[in-house]
């Protein structure tokens, strides 16, 4: 089978790509944004899978340039979609990496039919993609992937666990966390790759949550890192906000997944 990969270069991507032993010839080197790159690819391909990842993340960065956010997030997946119903070849499977920020904060389990409100302008851009996607599915299976929360070593640091590292890292020895008491749906790498290969080899139509089902507070991570660098913590406990996603649908496919605690294999691969 025949696999397109957009956003090769990321966290998620670099993984994936070395999972799926694809070759160079499969990326899309270009830029999304630019229709006539992504027309290109796809007149120049014949693919049987499109994997789109790229994307500008996380929050903070999407924040500081919302304007080149939105058009890579989701001028970039129309582009693509566009391209798809032009040029290829065959009817391909299609799956497009989306987030649980398209979804509002909720102290239960929030699975795939729940209020959709996204938390933030990285949602706003996501979910209009996942839109238009579901709208103008001519020439591809459309699925769509809502990845809770995950974190590499080789995240950017605006993420929220390379961030606490790096200060905790730093000279100081002495911290205030304001906004750290909230419960997010952490999962292995290894298994948002596995449930991406899943629902390719499925041909797996219409929209799952990638996710573990447990909560992990965020503060809960930091006195556990902090356990190595033992910098002295004063925390502010605010309004507790709660993300945690229901893995039912994936699950009932044949998904299996890690679970053990996450605060573990965290503190290992750190």
């Amino acid at each position: 089978m025949n696999i397109g990969l957009t956003g090769s270069s990321g966290v998620l991507g670099t993984k994936l790509k070395k999972m799926l032993k694809l070759k160079k010839k499969n990326f899309f080197l270009g830029k999304i944004e630019n229709s006539n790159h992504v027309n290109n690819w796809i007149k120049s391909n014949s693919f049987d899978h499109i994997i789109h990842l790229a994307a500008i993340v996380p929050t903070k960065t999407v924040n500081k340039n919302k304007n080149k956010s939105m058009k890579v997030n989701y001028e970039g997946t129309k582009n693509l979609v566009n391209a798809i119903n032009l040029y290829s070849k065959k009817k391909i499977w299609l799956f497009y990496s989306s987030t649980s920020h398209v979804y509002s904060y909720k102290k239960t389990k929030i699975n795939e039919k729940n209020l959709i409100k996204p938390i933030s302008y990285y949602g706003k851009t996501k979910l209009k993609g996942e839109r238009y996607i579901l709208k103008n599915c001519k020439k591809f299976i459309p699925c769509i992937g809502r990845i809770f929360s995950f974190t590499s070593k080789n995240q950017d640091k605006n993420f929220i666990i390379p961030a606490l590292i790096s200060k905790l890292k730093s000279k100081k020895n002495f911290f205030f966390f304001n906004n750290i008491n909230h419960d997010r749906d952490f999962l292995r790498i290894k298994d948002i790759i596995y449930a991406i290969k899943l629902l390719k080899n499925k041909k797996a139509k219409g929209i799952y949550n990638i996710c573990s089902g447990k909560k992990t507070n965020l503060k809960d991570i930091l006195l556990s890192l902090n356990k190595k660098y033992k910098k002295q913590i004063v925390i502010k406990y605010n309004n507790k906000t709660i993300l945690l996603g229901s893995n039912k649908k994936l699950i009932n496919m044949g998904w299996k997944f890690q679970k053990n605690n996450y605060l573990n294999y965290l503190i290992k691969n750190y």
